[in-house]
Formats: C-alpha cells, structure tokens, sequence
C-alpha cells in the first residue's frame, strides 16, 4: 500500500486521512438513508454489500491466516464498530448532522488517543499539540445554531446523546483494532461486517423492527458499504504502520467531512465556528505531517 511507496511517517497521515474521508462520505449517505428508511434496514443493507464485496479480496491479496486470538478480537471490534454506527444513523436522523457527527468524532478520536498514549508513549510534542487542535476542530464543528423550540432542543439532545455513544462505539473498535496481528486487513474487515450483520438482524428480532429499506436506496448503501469497509481497511493499514494516537486523530476528522456534505447537499448553515474549526483541522494536519517527519 503507501507505507511501499511514502515514508511510514507520511504513510500513517495518508491513510489516516484517506479513511476520514470515507467514514465522512459513508456516514453522510447512512444518515440522510435513515431519514427515509428504518435504521436497522440500512445498517443490514450497507454492512451486508460491504461484507460481499470483501469476501473476493481474500481471493486477491495474501495475508496471514487469524489466529483464534486475532478472531475474538476482531468479533469485539467489529460489535462495538456496529453499536457505534446504529447510534449514529439514529442521532443523524433525529438531529442536525453538524452537531451528532462532530460529537461522535470527539469521542472517536478521543478514546484510542488516550489509550495509544498511554500504551505506545506520548508522540512528538508537535503533534501533541496537533492532536490537541484536532480535537478542538471538531468541536468547534459541532456548534452549530438551530432552533430554540422545545421539540428543537429535545431533537438536539437525543441527537447529543446518540452521538455521545457512537463515539464510544467506534473508540472502543479503534482500540481492539490497535490489538491484531500485522498484516491483516480483508480478514479482520470481513469478521467486523459479518458482526455487524449479525448485531442489526438480532437487534432487528428483538425488537420487532424492520429491515425493509425502499428499492430506490439500495444501490446509494451499496455504494455506503463499499467505501466504509475501505475506509475500515485503510484505518487498520494506518494503525499498523504508525502510532495508534496519530491515525486516530486523523481519522477522528470525519465529521468535518461529514459537516461539509450537509452543507452542501441539505444546506445546512456553516458558521463562522466550523470554518475557525475547519481551519484548525488544517493546521493539526499540518502539525502532525512535520512532527512525525
């Protein structure tokens, strides 16, 4: 991948941002899907293409067979991976995508920089200091004006709180992620879809809930499940070729992504906060590129 071609230094930033990109793009398409279509629905449609659209990579690149530790550590990550990404698309389809998905990536970022910190060492001090503007970028991101209604702020806290628990989710995946064996990326990919597709028809049982989605949308979550699951596989090659604490940062900038494509497809207000935030990512981007140089 890169790390043949870039320095691992600039490899990690790569791919680190490559991935953003991705989960922004794949978590805008989930969020404006479950406006018009059940949750669980698109989660069992978008995981489910990217899961199908994995298994013939195994065919194509050679990896390392998983170990039984490496499974268990993938079916953990890919359960929290799923929790995280149901709460998300309930909170973007309850409230404002410029406030859930700048939430959700506080905590995204968050949680693995805690844990890279204290389990690989503190980075360079330039990139602390991009770490930490990273984090201010994103919540920055997330103030975002809306209605003074009681149904508007009612909206807006179930969407807070959704977010607030699809970070965890998806901070927690970072983390046992952090965990596998080197070399692999379609394996683990395949067993965090397949768990995936297991949690939302089991939740789906549980609770009665339908996964019908209209005929119209299928062919957008295809295109949703194909770019997470090469947003996923991007994200482990980061990890595996450079600090935990830097490509999760880096990966935590999703929402600005994410904040751009509502404002540009459902119009939603940017203020003068996301750009300060915009612009603090591009600086914490810039940061960490020379301090790990």
């Amino acid at each position: 991948m890169l790390e043949g071609l870039l320095p691992p230094s600039l490899a990690v930033v790569a791919l680190g941002l490559l991935a953003s990109l991705g989960w922004g793009i794949s978590d805008f398409g989930g969020g404006l899907a479950s406006r018009h279509a059940p949750v669980l629905g698109v989660l069992c449609v978008s995981q489910a293409a990217g899961l199908v659209l994995a298994l013939p990579l195994l065919a194509v690149r050679a990896e390392p067979a998983m170990s039984s530790q490496d499974l268990l550590i993938a079916i953990a990550g890919g359960a929290g991976a799923a929790a995280g990404l149901g709460l998300l698309y309930r909170g973007l389809s309850l409230g404002r995508m410029g406030v859930v998905a700048p939430v959700a990536g506080v905590l995204t970022a968050a949680v693995p920089v805690g844990f890279g910190i204290a389990v690989q060492g503190t980075p360079p001090p330039g990139a602390v200091l991009g770490i930490a503007l990273a984090v201010v970028a994103v919540v920055l991101v997330s103030r975002v004006p809306g209605d003074d209604t009681a149904a508007s702020r009612g909206s807006a806290r179930s969407g807070f709180l959704m977010g607030l628990g699809a970070g965890v989710g998806f901070g927690l995946f970072a983390i046992f992620a952090s965990q596998l064996s080197d070399g692999l990326f379609v394996g683990p990919v395949i067993v965090i879809r397949a768990m995936a597709v297991t949690f939302v028809v089991v939740a789906a049982l549980l609770g009665r809930r339908s996964l019908r989605v209209p005929r119209r949308l299928v062919p957008a979550l295809v295109g949703v499940g194909g770019v997470d699951m090469t947003a996923t596989a991007l994200y482990l090659a980061a990890i595996e070729i450079g600090p935990l604490a830097i490509a999760a940062v880096l990966t935590g900038l999703y929402p600005v992504v994410t904040v751009l494509l509502a404002a540009l497809v459902l119009r939603e207000r940017i203020t003068v906060m996301h750009g300060i935030g915009i612009a603090l990512a591009g600086l914490a981007i810039t940061l960490i590129t020379v301090a790990t140089t």
